[in-house]
């Protein structure tokens, strides 16, 4: 398997530059939702699914899907813009290499607080650490990825715990910090 920071193309021949350093892929983190009322979607969605609520605010919710979720944002029919809210959440192994990349392709960021851009056609994009979020990945699936060397955050291996899904079942993880913890 090549090794996804190296100098060669590593992004299936999409034609990047061979000297730029991708952030690689990980997995999706979260979709968001604009809907019309907060109150119906959550009726709606709670008569489909069962599923605990990350978060609730007066519009916004959070549905919970274990290390990652389905957040909904109400927005007024006159205000609503299709792209305002709805997006998708990628998670990556290194936020910085998808800084950079933005820049180096005269991508601009959306003003928020997070890595956010639009793709051409207008696509709504997040991108998150995989080290700083609840979404994880098997040990054997980092590895067949070429991404064994991952590790979660305190804040992230925290929450994890919190919510009783400590991910190592009694393994040794090293976090962000270099320090080894067990993880129950």
């Amino acid at each position: 398997m090549s090794n996804p920071h190296s100098d060669s193309d590593s992004n299936g021949g999409s034609g990047s530059s061979p000297n730029s350093r991708s952030a690689r892929l990980v997995g999706i983190n979260h979709v968001a939702l604009e809907v019309g009322d907060i109150d119906e979607a959550l009726e709606f969605y709670g008569s489909l699914f069962a599923f605990d609520l990350r978060g609730r605010s007066e519009s916004n919710a959070f549905l919970d899907m274990g290390d990652q979720f389905l957040a909904l944002s109400e927005a007024a029919g006159d205000e609503r813009n299709d792209d305002d809210h709805r997006h998708f959440g990628l998670v990556v192994d290194d936020t910085s290499a998808v800084e950079d990349s933005l820049a180096e392709h005269d991508v601009d960021r959306l003003s928020t607080s997070g890595l956010d851009f639009r793709d051409p056609w207008g696509n709504r994009v997040q991108v998150v650490d995989y080290a700083e979020i609840q979404f994880t990945k098997a040990d054997h699936v980092l590895e067949g990825m070429g991404l064994s060397g991952l590790e979660k955050s305190e804040d992230a291996l925290e929450e994890l715990a919190e919510k009783g899904m400590g991910m190592g079942m009694g393994r040794e993880v090293e976090t962000g910090t270099g320090a080894k913890t067990e993880l129950e």
